[in-house]
């Protein structure tokens, strides 16, 4: 047998053997710490989109807000909303009055304009089921007894939304800040805004605004300069347990907000238009001020 016959015979061998192992043959496990860490470091991305996605398969928005590169300075702004409520910082909510059912806010001014918890917690239920999807979907928001309310209040209409309604404000701990604002009318969901405060800045500092709130404190962008008042707005954001008090401002008149657990919520009524947001200040137990949204590079300051 010559050298050619040799490799030749080598060769059917090797086909031979790769036969017989061909079911026997498994793959290198996952590196599953390697993708766990990308996972981390994406998390921040991957809930801003989804929340982005959420909110554009449920409704047409109300109006875009940015969060991103701030700029003018505060002057002086034309309104006269009046004060809402205020309450010092509650740790936790009272439970729900039905065991399927949200979590009741820390104070009863956080429900507005004649809104009763049931209602909201009705509206709740309502918009989950309407704007929701199945579960583990990515448009699976939970169940109402997930949630507890933090706001409810009257929804002023615009050229893009006509006639009034409710707004909806409720939050969940997992994930982390993770918030629905229900917009009804009539007691039918017509719209939902989701968002978590991972979507805000990694730097956040101990108060941080609702990122994607400008749906409660603005109308819609085509009506600008010609709200239609009065109308009712709010303003959300999350606090760290150092933060004793938190103030809003918009147009000339200011509030105190109640703080309920991880969250902010503040709201008034506007009375004449305006061209700056709220103005957000945070206060540590001494009184010193631990954060002011006029100087949050991330916060817009003048409304679009």
């Amino acid at each position: 047998m010559n050298e050619w016959d040799d490799q030749r015979e080598l060769e059917e061998r090797m086909r031979e053997l790769l036969a017989e192992d061909a079911y026997t043959i498994r793959p290198s496990p996952a590196p599953y710490p390697a993708i766990r860490r990308r996972g981390l470091a994406e998390r921040r991305r991957r809930v801003t989109v989804t929340g982005a996605a959420l909110a554009a398969l449920a409704a047409v928005p109300v109006g875009a807000y940015a969060v991103n590169g701030g700029d003018g300075a505060r002057g002086a702004d034309t309104a006269a909303p009046n004060p809402s409520a205020s309450a010092s910082r509650a740790p936790a909510a009272r439970p729900s009055s039905a065991p399927d059912g949200p979590a009741r806010p820390a104070t009863k001014g956080q429900l507005l304009d004649g809104i009763t918890f049931e209602q909201a917690a009705d509206g709740l239920k309502e918009c989950l089921r309407a704007e929701g999807g199945p579960a583990g979907s990515v448009r699976d928001l939970g169940r109402a007894k997930d949630y507890r309310i933090v706001l409810a209040l009257k929804s002023t209409g615009d050229s893009n939304r006509p006639g009034d309604g409710v707004n909806v404000v409720a939050v969940r701990e997992k994930p982390a800040g993770f918030r629905v604002v229900c917009t009804l009318q009539d007691g039918a969901a017509s719209g939902i805004s989701v968002s978590s405060s991972d979507a805000g800045p990694p730097d956040a500092g101990p108060v941080m605004p609702d990122v994607n709130g400008g749906k409660l404190y603005q109308q819609s962008f085509p009506d600008k300069g010609h709200w239609k008042l009065p109308f009712r707005w709010g303003v959300i954001g999350t606090v760290e347990p150092s933060v004793a008090k938190v103030t809003v401002s918009y147009g000339d008149g200011s509030t105190t907000a109640a703080l309920d657990g991880t969250w902010f919520v503040a709201a008034g009524m506007l009375n004449r238009q305006v061209t700056l947001a709220p103005h957000i200040k945070g206060y540590d137990r001494t009184g010193k001020l631990v954060y002011d949204s006029d100087t949050d590079s991330t916060y817009q300051r003048t409304l679009p």
